[in-house]
């Protein structure tokens, strides 16, 4: 689901309920988490995290008036998303995140791509995010963005 939202905050006071406790306190990990560099805003109808202009002028290359894409989160309609580009373009990220995730969570991991779906809120691994938004720097990504573009 997209909301017309025009900062996080207005984002999470339109979602349900039963899902505002859960994405006040995901977004909350990932603010005390995030390496500095990131930002938060709302990117694609979602509440965002992103390298700014100031730090990537070059923004991202489909629509480079829009700052280069790191992370999102989302109430869909049927869960809670977390969506990381850098576990879809790192593989060994996506190697430890998949065998870290049976140790936080009794669920089955349920991910596409980029995309990590949390169907049940009581069972959304706060400390395992926490420590995947630790786990790459504002330069780190503008690196692998920038080879995987540039390789095309």
């Amino acid at each position: 689901m997209q909301y017309k939202a025009d900062s996080p905050e207005d984002y999470i006071s339109q979602i349900p309920e039963e899902r505002k406790a859960p994405m006040k306190r995901l977004r909350k990990v990932i603010q005390d988490n995030i390496p500095d560099g990131f930002e938060e805003g709302i990117s694609y109808g979602m509440i965002g995290y992103y390298v700014p202009h100031s730090i990537y002028p070059d923004g991202y290359h489909c629509s480079p008036e829009l700052p280069l894409p790191f992370m999102n989160i989302a109430s869909q309609k049927n869960f809670v998303a977390l969506y990381h580009s850098g576990i879809y373009a790192k593989k060994e990220l996506l190697d430890w995140f998949v065998a870290e995730y049976p140790k936080h969570c009794k669920r089955k991991l349920d991910m596409g791509k980029s995309c990590v779906r949390f169907k049940s809120m009581d069972d959304i691994p706060y400390d395992l995010i926490a420590e995947l938004c630790t786990r790459m720097t504002v330069q780190e990504w503008i690196d692998i963005y920038e080879h995987n573009v540039k390789n095309r």
